[in-house]
């Protein structure tokens, strides 16, 4: 894992989600917010969890260099969410894709999160476009997307799947990231 970067905000560090991540990924995929606006996973172990990283998180960090990404907070080190970038089946581009306990919701975290992720994408990947999907009664995430200026384009149903989704959409550049940061400095 250490040949992947990890990254930093002012309160966060984003590092590459690894096999170490088990019981905290057990957690979050267990979480209501998570069941209900994700999926079930059937992640019942933290065995089911290291697999759960094994084959559905590292393949596509080795293929790509990015992925998911588990956030912990400076002050403390506790395990707090994940936010990442995601080649998803279904969708034509990468993927943003944000989730965190409970309990670490509505304090900023998201937001700091996924701001350094897309501007990473742009910066350190290269990425031109982003997406992100969401379950249309999934305001917070809605808002969260907004306040990132992306843009609602349209809705999907990803394949293997029946429940229509919200897609947004962000074109970056060197203004989207401009204006990423500026918002972030309030």
């Amino acid at each position: 894992m250490s040949t992947f970067k990890s990254f930093e905000t002012e309160r966060l560090i984003l590092k590459p989600t690894s096999r170490a991540d088990g019981e905290f990924i057990l957690a979050l995929v267990n979480s209501p917010k998570w069941l209900q606006f994700i999926g079930d996973r059937k992640i019942k172990t933290v065995a089911d969890a290291k697999d759960y990283i094994s084959n559905k998180m590292l393949p596509q960090l080795h293929r790509l260099g990015f992925g998911n990404y588990t956030v912990v907070r400076k002050e403390d080190g506790t395990k707090i969410g994940t936010c990442g970038l995601y080649d998803r089946e279904g969708l034509d581009g990468i993927d943003l894709g944000i989730a965190f306990l409970p309990e670490y919701e509505g304090k900023g975290y998201g937001f700091e999160a996924a701001a350094k992720v897309v501007k990473m994408a742009f910066e350190n990947f290269n990425i031109k476009a982003l997406q992100a999907i969401t379950s249309k009664n999934n305001a917070l995430s809605q808002k969260l997307l907004v306040n990132l200026y992306f843009e609602l384009v349209g809705s999907i149903v990803l394949p293997n799947e029946t429940e229509e989704l919200y897609l947004f959409k962000a074109e970056l550049n060197e203004d989207f990231a401009k204006n990423l940061t500026d918002h972030s400095a309030r």
